[in-house]
């Protein structure tokens, strides 16, 4: 009875995953169906990728968040005798079998998973395996011939249906270029056929990992003409134009037209006093405006032309979303990869090393690090253009405890500080603070601290834009709290308050005076030469100092916190 009732499971779920279509709803339906039927604490299945590495696609009863990104190399684990031999494979107790090769990467997923018993059985489209479908408890146990029967026979349905998943994707893939390539047949043959070879072309542009300047060429190259390319902001990222025709214009043409086509969502033609037709198509991703394509010519364009435009458009679109997601995706593996090094207590483990390196980072080497923010710019913007930077430089950049953050082999401290201003400063167009802080002995979290704390300050001061190490900062940092401002303002109020206000109504330099005076030890006549003054001017103005604070502002009590007071004066004005 249990057999057939298993048999009758089996069937009746292979009927169901043949009515599936989309790749990734199939993979659901796969992984869920096979949970059940199998009665495993969890199952996933991997597919092999180009490198031979089985990637996990799909899970069901999993805990960990960690372990959905697992990926098995060649040659290793249940899933690596899997993909060699074609054939069933069990162990009841993986982390202690000693049948299989192991991997650290994945061993390191197995113990937070909980995984103990784990059976894979091979995913065949034909003579190929294509994947693995693993079935796993967590305790110790031994796979019955018939759950490896079962979970064999569930697999061959499986990997039918996926791969008439993936025959369906490519065929009504096919069966939109068909359409569109129909679309075309009112015209006459001669454009049909240029209309396929624009379509054609833009394809490979595509297949082969283009980019903007390959779009406009090739639309210059079929409709003749000035094609230029702008992005979200309306910044020109591209340009071309055909020999012998057009002039490319200096400046950004045609506003209107890349205005009125992006409030239609689709395109638009004007003319201009010269004579030129101007012909725009918006970038869009959904309800997203990603930017535009503008054809300039000497004659009006044809519907053909417009609708060639519009179908570069829509590759441009396909070519910005596939540069943001890899992009983004960058920026979050780097982001986690940042955060281990800051918070773990043994951040250069061999496992995190690995990972490091096949980003091209050697964590060795990442001897400072920076935070930055910006009050005119969200978290998020700066954290992007370090990371940007951080891959130019072979670091690590993103979003800590609230804070944009970069590590990187710097070297000086200093000169990082000042390098990453300037060009935050030139990229973002707004005021930013920067600190740079070595890091000592792969003290990574340590540093963070310093120079979080030493950016809090600089916001106390009211210090908007400068570029400086937590060195500059370290007395004061250990003299105030930032979340004092309060008695930072009273401080002041207290030291520097009567002087600043004389400076103020009389327009005279006391403050400066007194900062000279100080810096120079007291010396009257290097003061003064400081000062470019006479002397009897240096002592008239500290005669004048002496009847706003006192006789006694030259004495320990009172002369300590009037040089601190100063000094931190000149940090918040630049001075």
């Amino acid at each position: 009875m249990r057999r057939e009732r298993e048999l009758s499971s089996l069937y009746a779920t292979a009927r169901s995953l043949t009515a599936l279509g989309e790749i990734d709803v199939v993979l659901d339906s796969i992984v869920r169906q096979a949970h059940e039927l199998i009665g495993t604490d969890f199952t996933y299945l991997s597919l092999l990728d180009d490198d031979g590495e089985l990637v996990l696609q799909a899970s069901e009863g999993l805990i960990s968040s960690s372990f959905s990104a697992a990926r098995v190399p060649a040659g290793t684990g249940v899933g690596g005798r899997v993909i060699a031999t074609g054939a069933p494979a069990w162990v009841s107790n993986y982390l202690a079998t000693q049948d299989v090769p192991h991997h650290d990467a994945f061993d390191d997923l197995v113990l937070p998973e909980g995984m103990v018993a784990l059976l894979g059985v091979p995913l065949l489209v034909g003579e190929e395996v294509v994947g693995a479908l693993f079935a796993a408890d967590r305790t110790e146990r031994p796979f019955e011939h018939d759950e490896v029967a079962l979970l064999s026979a569930f697999a061959d349905h499986a990997a039918v249906a996926l791969n008439n998943a993936r025959l369906y994707a490519e065929s009504r893939s096919a069966l939109a270029e068909l359409q569109a390539a129909y679309r075309t047949i009112e015209q006459q043959v001669a454009v049909v056929e240029r209309a396929q070879s624009v379509h054609e072309s833009l394809t490979g542009v595509v297949l082969k990992g283009g980019g903007a300047a390959e779009v406009a060429q090739l639309l210059v190259d079929h409709l003749q003409g000035a094609v230029t390319v702008f992005d979200r902001t309306g910044a020109v990222i591209a340009q071309g134009r055909h020999e012998g025709g057009v002039k490319q214009p200096d400046r950004r043409p045609s506003p209107d037209a890349v205005e009125q086509a992006r409030r239609s969502g689709r395109w638009a033609t004007t003319t201009d006093s010269t004579g030129l037709w101007h012909s725009a198509a918006t970038i869009q991703a959904g309800d997203t405006h990603l930017g535009a394509l503008l054809l300039t010519r000497e004659h009006e364009p044809a519907p053909i032309d417009v609708r060639t435009l519009e179908r570069a458009a829509q590759i441009m679109g396909l070519l910005i979303l596939k540069e943001t997601a890899v992009a983004e995706a960058e920026e979050r593996v780097s982001g986690e990869l940042l955060t281990e090094l800051l918070v773990s207590t043994t951040p250069t483990n061999p496992t995190r090393r690995a990972r490091a390196q096949a980003r091209g980072v050697d964590i060795t080497a990442l001897d400072t690090l920076v935070v930055a923010e910006s009050t005119g710019r969200t978290l998020s913007e700066v954290s992007r253009r370090l990371h940007a930077l951080s891959t130019s430089h072979g670091g690590l950049a993103g979003e800590h405890l609230g804070r944009a953050t970069l590590l990187l082999a710097g070297g000086d401290a200093e000169t990082t500080a000042e390098t990453v201003h300037a060009r935050l400063r030139r990229e973002l167009g707004t005021p930013v603070r920067v600190v740079a802080e070595s890091v000592v002995d792969g003290a990574w979290g340590r540093a963070f601290d310093r120079a979080s704390r030493c950016c809090d300050l600089m916001a106390t001061l009211g210090v908007t834009d400068q570029g400086a190490t937590a060195e500059q900062y370290a007395m004061f940092a250990l003299l105030f709290d930032p979340d004092r401002a309060d008695d930072l303002d009273r401080f002041f109020a207290d030291s520097l308050a009567p002087l600043l206000a004389y400076d103020t109504r009389r327009s005279t330099q006391l403050v400066a005076t007194l900062t000279a005076y100080f810096q120079h030890g007291g010396n009257l006549t290097r003061t003064a030469a400081a000062l470019h003054v006479h002397l009897n001017t240096l002592l008239k103005r500290l005669e004048r100092v002496d009847s706003v604070l006192g006789d006694d502002w030259r004495t320990p009590d009172h002369g300590l916190p009037l040089q601190v007071a100063l000094r931190l004066h000149a940090l918040r004005t630049g001075a």
